[in-house]
């Protein structure tokens, strides 16, 4: 599994030009559902970005997480984060899980951090998104189980 998790001031998602998802402060979160995941991923994954200390605290440092200055959470299923371009000059999505996986995942996924409190916002899944973004720094990071 793999994830791309970005600070933003706000983001949002839209299909056809209508909105769909939108947050304040909090995280866009990115994530790619390989064929080999399971729920331990999921567990690894949720429980590393809610924790993730990359809010500035009092004193300017990266020091608090997501669930300390309760922010909220955009999630996106995005299989072409496991596009392999190591080799010629179309990436190859094998090591991507199919669909239904993906989508189960990505549910349960979302299901977690929800578990935690936060509020969550997404996409919809297999969908044409548009996403939005005011990026907080930037602050970009990549996890992966």
């Amino acid at each position: 599994m793999r994830a791309v998790v970005q600070r933003v001031k706000e983001s949002s998602l839209s299909v056809d030009g209508k909105i769909i998802g939108k947050i304040g402060a909090g995280l866009l979160v990115l994530i790619g559902i390989a064929k080999k995941d399971t729920i331990s991923d999921i567990d690894f994954i949720a429980d590393k970005i809610l924790n993730l200390r990359i809010f500035e605290d009092e004193n300017k440092k990266m020091n608090m997480s997501v669930l300390d200055i309760g922010g909220e959470i955009l999630v996106v299923s995005q299989f072409t984060l496991l596009g392999d371009c190591r080799k010629g000059r179309r990436p190859s999505f094998i090591d991507a899980a199919e669909p239904e996986k993906a989508n189960e995942l990505y549910e349960k996924f979302v299901e977690k951090i929800r578990g935690r409190g936060v509020k969550v916002k997404t996409g919809i899944f297999r969908a044409m998104m548009d996403v939005s973004l005011v990026n907080d720094g930037p602050v970009t990071l990549i996890v992966e189980s």
